[in-house]
């Protein structure tokens, strides 16, 4: 089977392992090896570029109502945080009130969440996080959860 050429300015679709979420980059964005440099990649260097271009992905970080939500946060970071470490929690799908005694940092493994902050229920006031989010919540913050899929999550108090 022939390798896929790749010219200055082409422009490389990416999907992670899963399916979800495709991402586009080009040629250009990478930290690429001496493979790419040729032009030419194999199967082998495929898998290559999703992992270098998984980790110089931008992270989106969003901050609504004092809650910070990284999006994509690379593995460096996650690894760096020690989330792994962490204590794990989760829950079905479900709404209640919570009050954040101290600093949460949390990164989601599976869900979907709408925090609202107290004393609203309108939608676009709504924090929405998701698997993959690393999320800062902020000591003193009074909300409710509003859990539409199981939540697995690591978290940490500070």
């Amino acid at each position: 089977m022939a390798s896929p050429s790749i010219t200055a300015g082409s422009t490389i679709t990416l999907i992670n392992s899963t399916g979800y979420n495709p991402k586009t980059i080009t040629k250009h964005s990478l930290r690429f090896h001496r493979r790419l440099s040729t032009g030419r990649v194999s199967s082998s260097g495929v898998t290559r570029i999703r992992a270098a271009a998984a980790e110089n992905m931008a992270t989106t970080v969003t901050e609504k109502s004092g809650v910070k939500v990284h999006r994509n946060p690379p593995d460096s970071k996650l690894a760096q945080l020690g989330v792994k470490n962490w204590p794990k929690w989760g829950c079905p799908p479900s709404k209640f009130p919570w009050t954040y005694d101290s600093k949460e940092t949390c990164y989601l493994l599976k869900g979907k969440v709408k925090v609202y902050p107290a004393g609203s229920d309108k939608e676009d006031e709504a924090v929405e996080i998701g698997a993959g989010d690393l999320v800062e919540f902020p000591k003193g913050m009074s909300c409710t959860w509003d859990v539409s899929e199981t939540v697995d999550k690591h978290y940490n108090f500070e």
